[in-house]
């Protein structure tokens, strides 16, 4: 990927709009943010490819973990002015990109890809596990509508596994016809694309691909944003031919038609929108639209939301590396406080990724009991009519 980007990236002049959102209240690059050096910003981050292309900086690890600091969150897309805003992730992915192929990563990213290469997952846990959240749920079989995909947060997180169980219960009362693969699920690949590994990736699509069209799947819905983006914008060009939805847009349509019945749950609630949900993919109404539909839930918004919604620091691959951790500054820590700051009592999210990092940012911020994470499906759970529970 080397010759695509490196033409390019030298017209990146370091203006500084990547590093906030768009009313500039306060920085909004989560690595940024969290260690103020030059060194961590998009641009700065540009300008150290840029040196290492021309021979002008020598690789290094600490080098390459500046690279794999990026999130991938996308708001420097953005607020970049500039034309080429859309091709600035793919130079940093195309970047990682050359380091793999060259070997030269930090052993914190080695460790991710030997997991999924020999696990199935980046928590390097059992594929004979992967559906021991599931509890009897059904197996996807020809004649389903959806194809539930879990994903690895889901199927193995304790956070993702509560997320999991609450769609699958929520669906089941809505009379929704679907199956989930189990221990045959594989991961997907997001996170895989976009820390470089583009062997990898490929193998995980030709396998997902593969395992579809032998079942028949015409429409996919995840559980997990990452997977949703992947599939809907990358499985297509590797032969991918199927409809997908995350469980928003879902649950949404099955609320609109009256499939839903939700009876009143008195609660103050702000909203995560999680990156590739929303900037990648231009989700943002539907969350919303769930959460404004429960009798008694009073939404409120953080100051930065949508477009400008300040990432839980999760993506590309750091809710397991966690290269943004420690102190008050990393991106989670500081989310949880401005969800706080709204005089919320639930901090509501869309994606295991933000459930897990919010779960252990409210631990360490000391708001347990002050503030609640919950993924949409738990909160509309908790809603469903007791004998539809």
């Amino acid at each position: 990927m080397q010759q695509k980007y490196a033409s390019q990236i030298h017209r990146c002049f370091r203006c500084g709009y990547c590093e906030f959102p768009a009313d500039y209240s306060s920085f909004n690059c989560p690595p940024y943010k969290r260690f103020r050096f030059e060194t961590y910003s998009t641009a700065g981050r540009l300008w150290l490819i840029y040196a290492w292309l021309k021979g002008e900086v020598e690789w290094s690890e600490h080098l390459a973990e500046v690279l794999y600091t990026c999130t991938t969150c996308k708001n420097c897309t953005e607020q970049c002015p500039m034309k080429f805003a859309p091709d600035i992730v793919d130079w940093i992915v195309g970047a990682r990109s050359d380091m793999v192929e060259k070997g030269r990563i930090p052993p914190r990213v080695a460790r991710f890809f030997e997991a999924v290469y020999g696990y199935g997952n980046p928590l390097k846990l059992l594929r004979s596990d992967r559906a021991a959240w599931a509890n009897g749920t059904k197996m996807y079989a020809p004649g389903d509508e959806y194809l539930l995909y879990v994903g690895c947060l889901g199927s193995y997180d304790e956070n993702g596994q509560k997320m999991a169980k609450s769609l699958v219960d929520v669906f089941n009362a809505a009379g929704v016809s679907f199956g989930i693969l189990g221990n045959d699920e594989e991961c997907c690949g997001n996170e895989v694309y976009m820390l470089g590994e583009m062997g990898l990736f490929q193998t995980l699509v030709e396998k997902n691909n593969q395992k579809f069209k032998e079942l028949g799947v015409k429409k996919i819905v995840t559980v997990c944003p990452h997977g949703y983006n992947v599939m809907k914008n990358r499985y297509p060009a590797l032969g991918g031919s199927f409809e997908v939805y995350h469980y928003t847009q879902l649950l949404y349509d099955l609320i609109n038609k009256n499939k839903v019945k939700l009876n009143r749950n008195k609660a103050k609630v702000t909203y995560q929108d999680p990156c590739f949900l929303g900037r990648y993919n231009k989700i943002y109404d539907e969350p919303r639209q769930i959460l404004r539909s429960i009798p008694g839930v009073e939404l409120v918004e953080m100051e930065k939301n949508r477009a400008d919604a300040f990432c839980c620091g999760g993506g590309g691959g750091n809710f397991v590396m966690d290269l943004l951790a420690g102190g008050e500054e990393s991106p989670a820590r500081i989310r949880v406080r401005e969800a706080y700051e709204t005089g919320a009592s639930i901090l509501a999210v869309a994606c295991p990724s933000c459930l897990t990092m919010f779960t252990d940012a409210v631990k360490t911020e000391d708001l347990d009991g002050k503030l609640a994470v919950k993924d949409i499906s738990q909160i509309v759970k908790e809603s469903l009519p007791a004998k539809k529970r």
